[in-house]
């Protein structure tokens, strides 16, 4: 193995071990917390969890012995199996993601009818489409055999070895890019700058109250008023910052995989073999993402989490404690003795 490969291999593990953790904290937060489950959004990012769980236990480690052994891991049937997962979890993920922001667009810029709009019935119906949209392309390319070991990106995923389906293979691809990344790029751009204008109005209006309260006090000491301007300053970034991480860590993760692969359809061009597992290692770091970005950095879910540690150091002090009493009254029976 070169150094190349050593540090893709290295990159691969510790995104397997960090996206692995966060997903599992979320699948905790969501069984422990019965007001996480009660909220519509709380079936999308179960959904999105579920298929970055899957995909840091299946890919991944394939995609490790891709780099490792240089060759394709296990026998064709292992292998297309794989690849149909990671075509179905790709897919699926950003069609979630999509759910996502239309179910903040509706809560945020239509809040009165929010509870009529999005109910779990309606939520149950979006990811089913999401699930349809997701298994109809992996099991087209199944069925045209066109899944197999890439060795441009060490991973089992879409793959044509065969010449004289090149033309329907590429016309495949792009509409399945189109269909999946493209799509869902469209809606979360919308949705989110949609938010991101009923946000801006909001402070606005209160930046409206807020000056002429401070002009009404013209007894406020100085530093109360210069915080007031600073968290002004703040409100207005905070929307901002918000949504330009999730729009940007999606384009950050997927644009460089897909246009690789657009790319790669193109004879004229020689992609390094290097840069494929650097696009798909990017690919696969939205499963250490999202976790994050959807969940674990919102309110609930740090309370939640706190809750779930606080309960479990609370049990083992408990368990220490009695313990301690318990081999205080044997040493002093043995006394007694």
């Amino acid at each position: 193995m070169s150094i190349w490969e050593v540090i893709l291999a290295f990159v691969v593990v510790v995104l397997m071990l960090v996206a692995l953790l966060a997903n599992v904290l979320v699948l905790l937060c969501f069984l422990y917390s019965a007001d996480i489950r009660k909220q519509v959004p709380g079936l999308f990012i179960l959904n999105l969890t579920f298929c970055n769980l899957l995909m840091t236990v299946s890919n991944m480690p394939l995609t490790l012995a891709g780099i490792i052994y240089e060759s394709q891991p296990g026998g064709d049937q292992i292998c297309h199996i794989v690849g149909f997962l990671e075509t179905f979890l790709t897919t699926n993920s950003m069609l979630s993601m999509a759910a996502l922001s239309i179910d903040r667009w509706i809560a945020v810029v239509f809040p009165l009818s929010y509870h009529s709009k999005m109910r779990y019935r309606d939520a149950a119906l979006m990811l089913s489409y999401t699930w349809l949209h997701s298994v109809s392309f992996p099991i087209v390319a199944a069925s045209l055999s066109w899944v197999g070991f890439h060795h441009l990106y060490a991973s089992c995923t879409l793959y044509n070895k065969r010449p004289e389906d090149r033309t329907q293979f590429v016309i495949f691809t792009g509409v399945f890019h189109a269909l999946s990344f493209l799509l869902s790029l469209i809606v979360l751009c919308f949705t989110y700058l949609k938010v991101l204008k009923v946000a801006r109005f909001h402070c606005k209006r209160i930046d409206v109250i807020t000056m002429q309260t401070l002009v009404l006090l013209v007894d406020i000491h100085p530093s109360v008023r210069e915080r007031c301007l600073e968290e002004q300053k703040r409100r207005r970034q905070r929307a901002t910052k918000k949504i330009s991480t999730f729009i940007g860590t999606f384009i950050l993760c997927f644009a460089p995989y897909v246009i690789t692969r657009l790319v790669e359809l193109s004879s004229v061009v020689h992609i390094n073999s290097h840069w494929g597992v650097i696009s798909k290692c990017l690919a696969y770091s939205k499963a250490v993402s999202d976790p994050f970005v959807y969940s674990l950095l919102r309110h609930q879910y740090r309370k939640t989490w706190k809750d779930i540690i606080n309960k479990i150091l609370k049990r083992s002090s408990i368990n220490s404690s009695a313990l301690t009493s318990e081999s205080h009254n044997r040493n002093i029976l043995q006394l007694n003795e």
